[in-house]
């Protein structure tokens, strides 16, 4: 009985394979953890984005890439992190798939100076979560209790500096643009009232 519980039988063949299952054993080991530590926690809220893996309840999978300014995802508990929903595209796919299947893994990767952590836990969505109003321009917070995390080996990443953050991140006192898209003939009569009404308010020159 193999009573890992970071690796599948999949991960085991191809470890048996490779010659890998004595350091795979190793590294969960040493590294794996069910609580942040105080320089996973820094890390994490000084990062301007994030990769999210969901897997709905017919188990499709998908990823998607979550940007903020950096501390938009906070650490609020020994194995508990929030992070903000902001406006999108109104196809709710990854929060979609976590009110039908609660499993997730965050990927969390530093460009600057390579440095890579994997968080894999449920995930929760609740429209009236007190954090919301402590995320400016939020429109759902999601909660993840983490059940495993660990540190990755970050020899690939490659090395990329930030030039400047996303000016459709959400700021205090700022209204973010209208994104191109939105103005597309193709999709402004499908677009939510909220959408249609700030249209109406702005004349200027489309933003992409």
């Amino acid at each position: 009985m193999d009573d890992s519980s970071l690796y599948g039988p999949g991960a085991r063949r191809l470890q048996d394979a490779f010659d890998s299952r004595r350091i795979a054993d190793r590294l969960e080991d040493v590294i794996l953890q069910d609580q942040i530590s105080a320089s996973q926690r820094a890390f994490i809220e000084s990062l301007p984005m994030f990769f999210l893996a969901t897997v709905d309840g017919q188990g499709r999978p998908d990823v998607s890439y979550k940007g903020g300014l950096p501390g938009f995802v906070r650490v609020i508990g020994p194995s508990e992190l929030a992070f903000p929903s902001y406006d999108g595209n109104g196809m709710f796919k990854s929060l979609g798939a976590i009110l039908e299947n609660p499993a997730v893994g965050l990927l969390f990767i530093g460009l600057e100076q390579p440095k890579r952590l994997r968080v894999l836990g449920r995930a929760s969505i609740d429209q009236a979560d007190p954090l919301i109003a402590t995320f400016h321009g939020a429109q759902l917070v999601v909660r993840v209790q983490a059940e495993r995390i660990f540190d990755n080996c970050p020899r690939y990443i490659h090395e990329i500096e930030i030039r400047a953050y996303s000016r459709f991140v959400p700021r205090p006192e700022t209204v973010p643009p209208i994104p191109g898209w939105k103005r597309d003939a193709a999709f402004r009569d499908a677009l939510p009232g909220r959408d249609l009404a700030d249209l109406a308010k702005e004349d200027g020159p489309d933003e992409t």
